[in-house]
């Protein structure tokens, strides 16, 4: 199974889940193998603006199969889920904690991820 997770960084496992997925400047793409991280993967968006579907199909290009997000509107969830791949939102932390969280089937998601970004774009006026 191939995991894909947008990243605030380019530090792979030890970077953070980006709590702004259509925002992300990097993806971290995790192998896992039975109940193990096999490899991790990461690779830089290669636009700067993007439409509808341009994140799902480059990460179907990749081969991910699942994505672990934070927050995802659900026009993107639609166009994952038309592609075949899973998505789970509420996700935050560590990657290489969430991954082996998902793996062990022992993820915690937050559940307000919708409130808290809703707030979060009132504050800085965005929309």
């Amino acid at each position: 199974m191939r995991i894909a997770i947008p990243a605030e960084d380019n530090t792979g496992l030890e970077s953070r889940v980006s709590g702004h997925f259509g925002r992300a400047k990097y993806f971290v793409f995790v192998d896992i193998e039975g109940d193990r991280i096999k490899g991790a993967e990461i690779v830089e968006v290669p636009f700067d603006e993007h439409g509808p579907g341009d994140l799902p199909n480059f990460i179907k290009e990749h081969g991910g199969e699942v994505v672990l997000a934070y927050g995802m509107g659900q026009r993107a969830v639609g166009f994952f889920n038309q592609l075949g791949i899973e998505v789970v939102t509420g996700a935050y932390g560590k990657i290489r904690d969430v991954v082996e969280a998902f793996i062990h089937q022992v993820l915690e998601v937050d559940p307000y991820w919708k409130e808290k970004i809703e707030r979060e774009k009132r504050e800085h006026g965005c929309s």
